[in-house]
């Protein structure tokens, strides 16, 4: 795997280092190991799979609350997507900024998004898969997030969005989001 470091703190596009011959190729796609000497967290406890019917389709901005929090590893099995982080740590260099990483079936592109930063995604196709790995299972009393459309962070959606979930519209801006933790509400 190939680990290429982006603007925000922690965030890594992963490529892979496919070996190929006559009948194709073969590539690893996780590795304990090389992500722990890249200094990314190396659990793996849960793996999902999202699929969206529509091209324009938003997923998030979604992230867990401690002592849930989790660190991703998201790729796209079928479709593409406009994969989006956010980093939310107030102790960070790049807090409240974001980064956007087109994944695709063709390209075969990972974003790794560390604890602290949200996540979310806009479906370039229809009939897209995304494949989630994460460091902790899912908590729904620990689910927390912000807003796709924030004003304040500007994220610039290249589609005209078809689908956005109920619990998705509710979500806080980024600056309700990013109170202390004992202020915050669950998504």
């Amino acid at each position: 795997m190939i680990f290429s470091p982006t603007k925000l703190a922690g965030v890594f596009v992963v490529a892979l280092d496919p070996h190929s011959d006559e009948r194709g190729c073969f590539a690893r796609t996780w590795c304990a190991e090389e992500f722990a000497q890249q200094g990314l967290d190396a659990r793996l406890t849960q793996c999902n799979l999202s699929y969206s019917k529509r091209r324009g389709t938003i997923r998030g901005l979604h992230l867990q609350a401690p002592p849930h929090e989790e660190a991703k590893l998201v790729r796209v099995t079928r479709g593409a997507v406009y994969d989006v982080a956010v980093d939310l740590r107030a102790d960070s260099p790049t807090f409240g900024q974001w980064l956007a990483v087109e994944l695709t079936m063709e390209n075969r592109l990972a974003l790794f998004v560390p604890i602290g930063c949200a996540h979310g995604l806009q479906t370039l196709a229809d009939d897209t898969e995304v494949l989630y790995q994460m460091t902790t299972p899912y908590v729904p009393g620990a689910a927390r997030g912000v807003r796709w459309d924030d004003a304040t962070l500007g994220i610039r959606w290249p589609l005209e969005v078809s689908e956005v979930s109920p619990r998705d519209r509710e979500l806080p801006g980024f600056v309700a989001a990013t109170k202390p933790q004992a202020e915050l509400t669950v998504a």
